[in-house]
């Protein structure tokens, strides 16, 4: 059977390579908020898109689709990369502009959850597919097979599940549901497609209701309001309890079901009726509260809901579901919670939620009952979801945003301890596991995670990775560690290649980071002699946030004023080993860039960027400025890019002033861009930048960009002496604009002071225009006004504030 084999893949069959279906132009049918969000991400990916909905009975026919793109222009969660990728989506009615239909490569039914309407919709589109186009559904749940059941023959062989999640920029996870009769081929062109350009992780999931991750997710969120009632916990303690020290995101399971919408699990609860024969049936409130459209954000209202309190300040509401009233929402403490926040591991962090007492610890008793549900849950329904544990794993953590899967997260606590433990209780124990322990073997993953059990046989078989997939912990575990320190590490990529891995604690960059990239990248060092070229990344959820403030603010306190100039002239040597290293350095940063890990960025010799890229110069959020080099760098890219050249000589022009001015107002705003095409925009990514939609591929491209760079004889550049310093006419402009502003009350006293020394280091100082100076000329200049901004009282203020609470302060 098609869809058995399927199942069966090996790794071979996963690797990228040629197609015949070649995915040029998409259709999206339905511009609901799924529907539109699909057809925003598909622009992101540079193709040109259809998106059609119901012809509206009056005035503008295609107005249905036409307001969903006005709501994805202004969507808080931004859909486009940058703005200018709506240009690429094209709207219409399915009525009137099916034939639009008609060279488009893939079409995805993406319209409201009834089988009725999903069939007749397609017996009005089908006949105007081209040959050879690609038909999938993004049903969250229904039977692909029965959706299709009335469509051409030919056609079913290009028919099958293709289930995104909301929203589909940022959530990595598309499932993939083959039919019987869907052609192997085409499933993998839009895996393949999935995977490289729109930047998924892809998990081929089973036929039947809810599929892999709503199937798990939605237990486990019922299983939470079960246990909230039986163990009489409030909305709030629930989510502390199912929130980050889990594993799972901080937004627990009640803030996440406003976010994804009450009516939207409902319907997928509802799915659960024809699972196993399962009949879920929605508490009392849950059902009440549907009757209110009490739906969540959507509502503006649901388990939490924002209001004025008597002085006119927002303050959050929760919902205590036994009374169905709002009351101010409470900050839930449990010992067992603040014992684990010290623990950064999720294993170790498990091990310590799990020992409590469970008569006498109310937190560690619902972790016991949850958990192991959740354990015999997926175990109970794997073979019907799924071909192995590690797909459900995956769907998981993509769909879900866990840190670790079911699976990954029972064989941390220990597979047969925990067995045993539910045997003691008289709890049942899923018959998939106590097939997996009978063989021997207490653990769901075999070597490192390179294996996993496999029901059907019994034995073990390999976890596949499509080619190009990798991180730096394989290579750490393949390779070992050839250097390092708290912050960072050395780690051989094979190929002559190294990475600079970044781990510090919340990917802060301290003196150990700092050193580690100085010494490694020292024209003398064993790893320049050893390495043809590095790259600069790391495992973590964010590249870097900045500097070590902390360290910062307390020598700063101190009074320690020469130790703050080493940690800048420091921080300046480290950035000019990136940049004239005699090696090519790329940086691959992703997530979270600011401040010093945008000026890492800034001085390699390339970027390699994934698309959900954060970066950007915030320094002047805390009442200080660039000075690891990032003033200059900008200075220099805003000269390079726009200076006007006649007769071998550069002059000053309209575009330099005009691009030196925008970098000063990103660099003063603290402006952070909202994905690496909008880095780009901002000056922070060049031309020759790339940029990866798939952050599982970002090492390896990456790695091959260095790599590719050293074989094609790299020369590092040499420090320059001849800038060509804007000086005293770009100065005024710059202290006008500032006044302006301050007129305005638009910014306060002390922004005018950090802005006016950013501004005097940005134009090289009040020199006469074109004076020649040098990077290092600029780099003291940086030095000099970051010390004295240091010493400003306010600017202690504001990073005290940033650091107690995450935001800046404005005084």
């Amino acid at each position: 059977m098609v869809a058995e084999t399927l199942f069966q893949e090996t790794a071979a069959s996963r690797s990228p390579g040629t197609s015949s279906v070649l995915i040029r132009k998409a259709g999206v049918l339905g511009a609901g908020t799924m529907g539109a969000r699909i057809a925003a991400h598909f622009a992101n990916a540079g193709l040109p898109v259809v998106l059609l909905d119901i012809a509206s009975p009056e005035g503008a026919r295609s107005a249905v689709a036409a307001q969903a793109l006005e709501a994805l222009k202004k969507s808080k969660s931004a859909a486009f990369y940058e703005a200018s990728a709506i240009a690429r989506i094209t709207i219409g009615n399915f009525e009137d502009d099916a034939a639009r239909l008609a060279d488009c490569d893939w079409v995805i039914e993406a319209v409201t959850e009834n089988l009725a309407i999903k069939q007749a919709l397609l017996d009005k589109i089908a006949p105007h597919l081209k040959p050879g186009a690609v038909f999938t559904t993004n049903t969250s749940g229904l039977s692909v097979a029965a959706i299709g059941a009335r469509l051409p023959g030919e056609l079913r062989r290009r028919w099958f599940g293709t289930h995104f999640f909301n929203p589909p920029r940022y959530m990595r996870l598309v499932e993939i549901i083959p039919t019987e009769e869907a052609g192997p081929d085409v499933i993998a062109a839009i895996r393949q497609f999935a995977d490289l350009r729109l930047g998924k992780e892809v998990v081929l999931a089973r036929d039947t209701p809810n599929f892999i991750a709503n199937r798990v997710g939605v237990f486990i969120l019922l299983e939470a309001v079960r246990l909230m009632q039986t163990e009489d916990l409030s909305v709030e303690e629930v989510d502390a309890l199912t929130g980050t020290a889990i594993g799972w995101p901080r937004t627990g399971t009640f803030r996440l079901a406003d976010l994804v919408g009450l009516d939207v699990l409902a319907h997928v609860a509802g799915n659960f009726a024809s699972a196993r024969g399962q009949t879920v049936a929605l508490p009392p409130f849950i059902q009440t509260m549907l009757e209110r459209r009490w739906l969540g954000d959507k509502t503006k209202q649901g388990f939490y809901k924002s209001a004025k309190d008597a002085e006119g300040q927002d303050v959050r509401l929760a919902l205590d579901w036994k009374t169905l009233e709002y009351r101010p929402a409470s900050r839930p403490k449990f010992p067992t919670l603040e014992l684990a926040k010290n623990i950064e591991q999720l294993p170790e962090r498990l091990a310590q939620l799990l020992a409590g007492d469970v008569s006498k610890d109310k937190a560690a008793r619902f972790h016991w009952k949850l958990l192991s549900g959740l354990w015999n849950y997926a175990a109970d329904c794997l073979p019907e979801i799924a071909g192995d544990a590690a797909s459900v794993d995956r769907a998981m953590r993509a769909g879900f945003n866990w840190e670790m899967g079911p699976f990954e997260l029972w064989d941390a606590a220990g597979v047969r301890p925990t067995v045993e433990r539910m045997r003691a209780e008289g709890a049942p124990v899923s018959a998939n596991v106590e097939r997996l322990l009978a063989t021997g073997v207490d653990c769901w993953y075999r070597n490192a995670g390179g294996r996993v059990f496999d029901l059907t046989t019994g034995g073990n078989k390999p976890v596949t990775a499509a080619e190009g997939v990798a991180h730096v912990a394989q290579f750490r575990a393949a390779h070992g560690v050839v250097k390092h320190n708290p912050g960072a590490s050395l780690i051989d990529l094979g190929d002559s290649v190294a990475c600079l891995e970044l781990h510090s604690l919340k990917s802060a960059i301290g003196e150990d980071v700092v050193r580690m990239l100085t010494e490694m990248l020292r024209t003398d060092s064993d790893a320049i002699r050893n390495f043809s070229a590095f790259v600069i990344t790391g495992d973590a959820s964010n590249f870097s946030v900045g500097a070590n403030l902390m360290q910062l603010l307390l020598a700063v306190q101190d009074g320690e004023w020469d130790e703050v100039d080493f940690m800048v002239r420091a921080f300046q040597r480290m950035t000019a080993g990136i940049k004239f290293c005699p090696r090519p350095v790329v940086v691959a940063p992703f997530g979270l860039c600011l401040g010093g890990g945008a000026e890492i960025a800034l001085h390699a010799a390339r970027r390699q960027a994934h698309a959900e890229l954060y970066m950007g110069l915030v320094e002047c959020g805390v009442g200080l400025l660039p000075a690891g080099g990032g003033c200059k760098e900008m200075t220099i890219r805003a000269l390079d890019a726009a200076a006007a050249v006649r007769d071998g000589a550069r002059s000053e022009s309209i575009e330099i002033i005009e691009a030196l001015r925008r970098n000063f107002e990103v660099i003063a705003k603290a402006t952070v861009s909202t994905s690496a095409a909008e880095a780009r925009h901002l000056g922070f990514l060049g031309p020759a930048d790339g940029i990866t939609m798939n952050r599982d591929r970002l090492l390896l491209d990456a790695k091959n960009l260095a790599r590719d760079m050293a074989k094609a004889g790299y020369a590092a550049p040499l420090p320059r002496t001849n800038i060509p310093a804007p000086g005293r006419n770009l100065l005024a402009t710059l202290q006008m604009a500032v006044h302006v502003m301050r007129e305005g009350e638009f910014i306060s006293d002390h922004d005018v002071k950090v802005a006016g020394k950013l501004a005097y280091v940005l134009c090289g100082g009040n020199l006469t225009a074109e004076t020649p100076v040098s990077e290092q000329y600029l780099l003291d200049l940086e030095c000099e006004a970051f010390l004295s901004l240091c010493g400003e009282k306010k600017t202690q203020e504001r990073i005290a504030f940033t650091l107690k609470t995450g935001k800046p302060l404005r005084n």
